[in-house]
């Protein structure tokens, strides 16, 4: 089989990670739209039409499944890209929730950028299920990760002053981007006895009744651009991985 997923940048590479070592046999491309990223800040419109065409350049390389790993593509383009694709379509935040709901008694936490807190999609979610909901976007997290700074003085203090006041008010913390997973121990750290939900491994866990595990296990990355210090964000994310990596400026008008 062969899963398709895609992100605004680097930050679903822990998607693929999660997917990879769920099944080791599966067929993975990779599209990051480096080209236009963050898509945080574009209106609602445009990540969807970002969107459709990440997704078109996938159903073109004959994927199986599609994985939406952007929050905000998630957040905005679910329903246009079910009807656009003839296969399945797995976002982040429907799986992220049914997580934490397996877990919470009704006091979750959600981080994540600013466009995935505004754009309220885990928040309705989590709330149509009864729960009480705490959302903080946490904007310095993703440079920390891109700089390597996964640890240290700097990164505690970050989240200290981002994660303090959930203190006492959450039971369950939704990492609601793809690039907050590596800050797992920090997180833990501050957040001392929460229980943690990585996006990234729910979606994973959701592709057991869509995915067989079978196929070459190769990897392609393809990225719309060259990026700042890809090469050492790719084997942070995926250490030890034989992949196969494209750059194509032309990929979209």
């Amino acid at each position: 089989m062969r899963v398709g997923i895609f992100d605004s940048g680097v930050g679903g590479l822990t998607v693929l990670g999660a997917i990879r070592k769920l099944f080791p046999q599966v067929d993975i491309v990779y599209l990051g739209d480096t080209a236009r990223v963050p898509y945080g800040n574009r209106s609602p419109e445009t990540v969807v039409r970002y969107s459709l065409e990440c997704a078109d350049f996938l159903l073109g390389r004959d994927i199986d499944v599609l994985v939406v790993a952007c929050n905000t593509a998630s957040s905005y383009s679910l329903d246009a890209l079910s009807e656009f694709s003839d296969v399945p379509v797995v976002g982040v935040v429907e799986p992220g929730v049914k997580e934490a709901l397996r877990h919470t008694e009704g006091r979750v936490g959600v981080i994540g950028t600013r466009a995935t807190v505004k754009s309220g999609s885990y928040q309705r979610l989590l709330r149509s299920f009864g729960a009480q909901v705490f959302a903080k976007s946490c904007p310095l997290f993703v440079p920390l990760v891109e700089e390597g700074l996964l640890e240290g003085e700097i990164t505690e203090r970050v989240a200290r002053m981002y994660l303090e006041e959930l203190k006492g008010k959450i039971d369950t913390l939704i990492l609601g981007c793809t690039h907050y997973p590596l800050l797992k121990p920090v997180i833990r750290k501050v957040l001392d006895g929460i229980h943690i939900v990585d996006s990234s491994e729910a979606v994973a866990k959701e592709l057991l009744d869509i995915v067989e595990d079978e196929g070459s296990g190769a990897t392609e990355l393809f990225f719309t651009d060259n990026y700042q210090n890809l090469e050492e964000i790719i084997e942070r994310i995926l250490p030890y991985q034989k992949l196969s990596v494209n750059f194509n400026k032309a990929l979209f008008p």
